[in-house]
């Protein structure tokens, strides 16, 4: 990692040592540019994936994927940092990581990685759950909100 992230804060090392869940993609030719490499765009398409896998590993997607549901999460803000090339037929590991909860959102780290275990991404964003029908923010049920505080937790011990 080189630096360019504050939100890695000063130790990158115990930064990376924190994410427990990993979602692993193959690079296809359809999402290589004209020069060769992986389409900018294409990474946050990465990170999606990852995000809802994680989401389901964590199983809110049982509410939020449900019809009829009255809450749902949108993303509040992105970013992303391209530390290295992605090239075709690369494996991507996106790993995934809860860094900080609010009343009704939480903001998620990403770290990609490609096969030989150098950095190829980070980036973070902020997640807010919201209800359906009002479009305003919905604050976590006492639950939910301590299941996630859990899984800090447990990545950072």
């Amino acid at each position: 990692m080189d630096g360019r992230s504050s939100y890695i804060g000063e130790d990158k090392e115990k930064w990376a040592s924190e994410f427990e869940f990993e979602y692993s993609l193959r690079v296809r030719f359809g999402e290589i540019d004209g020069f060769g490499h992986v389409n900018n765009t294409r990474v946050f398409v990465y990170m999606e994936e990852a995000r809802i896998a994680f989401f389901r590993s964590l199983g809110l997607m049982n509410d939020w994927g449900s019809q009829g549901s009255e809450f749902i999460p949108v993303v509040a803000d992105l970013q992303c940092d391209y530390v290295r090339q992605i090239l075709y037929g690369d494996t991507v590991n996106v790993k995934v990581k809860l860094n900080e909860i609010g009343s009704s959102s939480f903001d998620l780290h990403y770290h990609g990685v490609n096969g030989e275990g150098k950095t190829v991404f980070t980036g973070r964003g902020r997640i807010v759950q919201i209800s359906r029908s009002t479009g305003r923010p919905a604050s976590w049920e006492l639950e939910t909100k301590e299941k996630l505080l859990q899984r800090i937790e447990k990545a950072r011990a």
